[in-house]
């Protein structure tokens, strides 16, 4: 970094821990815009090549020239975090930022949530997805192009079926059911006994019961699908494996958004302010900065599921420190994911202040507040974040061909399934399973719909 940002940074990460902001050491960079621009759509530095990553970048491009995007930063959490700047933000702009990656900091080593994503995955996730690209590309080179592009198609079409709360490392199923309890005899063992010569024959029988799988309905497809597809190889396997760590990683950066852009909004902010150092022209171009990112992005009179999450995180933050005091904020930080956050905290007065409820006009021009229910409210907000965003689908039966059957949870899940979708995600799974694959959901009257891959010619 240049000589001035550098200083700058070393003075905001001297005021930062004497306000009580506790993190692993950050390395920060300077990188070129479209370096930015690939970190942000590929996720990571060095990352698996696949062409939806591409596809994603045209798109954020496109939008980028067009002025309707703005990328200030992309922050790695870890031990130690890496943050990378944009060199063509102003001094300004990138002195606040290294504030904002200062409270990032402080959010993912205090989250429990991150904390636990952290201590499974290792802290490393840019070193590992590094040998996962590397890995990937070996395989490349082994197998060809097309193999390996289809069981990556298959494997990020399932990459937020993981369930974050059986954890990152897991062990496989029992092979067998676990003998009867004493004093609970089988009616048939006890038959099976009655015959001549045949009692330790009954005995191994009692302990040799193999177990269905899955044993109970299975959230996470990544790790099931890696570890009992018939015929899948090594290789694949390692793919799949790989695709669910990554998953792990982002997981929490998902489902704390509103709380983790908040926390390092309300701290940049403040750490500004009480830094004295910083010349009064460049503490007013960084609070004009301060201001662009956490305006709020009205939808009309409609509600806004696209909220600003830097503009709904920083008030709530801000009210939460000034009601409660920073000590409970701090237990909320450490605690709270945004379910918990936005239900617990986001309340009718403040949603009306953020002109967060649906609103009227009338044609004279009146504005009146359409609809005041903030349950409703926290529930549009917080809908798209269930299920890492993804319908809840479970392995619910391996058939006795084979097969794999699968089960969306429709009267849990508040989602519909895009049929069209669904039969092409199928059709990738069968890809990897390599038996029939069939989907038991509801159509859009409600009736049941079964999806079948192959289709039944």
């Amino acid at each position: 970094m240049g000589g001035t940002l550098a200083s700058y940074g070393r003075k905001l990460e001297v005021l930062a821990q004497d306000l009580g902001l506790e993190y692993y050491p950050v390395h920060f960079e300077e990188v070129p815009d479209s370096f930015m621009m690939e970190i942000a759509i590929y996720g990571l530095p060095v990352r698996m090549p696949h062409w939806s990553f591409g596809v994603r970048y045209i798109y954020q491009l496109v939008q980028h020239r067009m002025g309707h995007s703005r990328l200030f930063e992309v922050v790695f959490p870890g031990n130690p975090g890496r943050a990378y700047l944009a060199k063509n933000n102003s001094l300004q702009e990138n002195t606040l930022v290294m504030a904002h990656v200062l409270g990032h900091a402080d959010f993912s080593k205090n989250n429990a949530l991150f904390r636990r994503s952290q201590e499974e995955g290792g802290y490393r996730i840019v070193e590992q997805a590094a040998a996962h690209a590397r890995q990937i590309g070996s395989a490349i080179e082994e197998h060809g192009q097309e193999r390996v592009e289809k069981i990556l198609d298959a494997a990020l079409a399932l990459e937020a079926h993981i369930d974050i709360f059986k954890g990152l490392p897991r062990q496989k199923y029992p092979e067998y059911l676990e003998e009867r309890p004493p004093g609970e005899p089988d009616p048939f063992l006890e038959r099976f006994h009655s015959l001549p010569g045949d009692e330790g024959r009954a005995s191994e029988i009692a302990t040799r019961v193999r177990a269905s799988v899955p044993p109970h309905p299975e959230r996470d497809l990544l790790w099931f699908i890696a570890n009992y597809a018939p015929e899948l190889e090594d290789w694949e396997r390692d793919i799949f494996l790989a695709v669910r760590e990554e998953s792990f990683y982002f997981y929490p950066v998902f489902a704390c958004q509103i709380m983790n852009e908040g926390w390092a909004s309300y701290w940049h902010a403040r750490l500004l302010r009480e830094a004295d150092w910083l010349p009064q022209s460049e503490y007013l171009d960084a609070v004009k900065t301060h201001s662009d990112v956490v305006r709020p992005h009205a939808a009309g009179n409609e509600v806004s599921l696209q909220v600003n999450p830097y503009h709904l995180g920083f008030s709530l933050w801000e009210k939460i420190v000034e009601d409660k005091g920073m000590e409970a904020a701090c237990e909320i930080r450490a605690q709270d994911d945004d379910f918990s956050f936005i239900r617990n905290h986001l309340t009718e007065d403040l949603a009306e202040e953020l002109d967060l409820f649906k609103y009227d006009v009338s044609k004279d021009g009146t504005v009146t507040v359409a609809e005041r229910d903030i349950d409703a409210l926290r529930d549009a907000l917080l809908a798209p974040k269930y299920n890492f965003g993804a319908p809840a689908v479970l392995a619910v039966e391996v058939s006795s061909d084979g097969g794999l059957q699968l089960h969306h949870e429709h009267q849990t899940d508040g989602r519909g399934l895009d049929l069209d979708r669904s039969s092409k995600v199928l059709e990738y799974v069968h890809r990897v399973w390599r038996r029939p694959v069939t989907l038991s959901t509801v159509n859009a009257k409600g009736a049941t719909k079964t999806l079948t891959y192959p289709v039944a010619a």
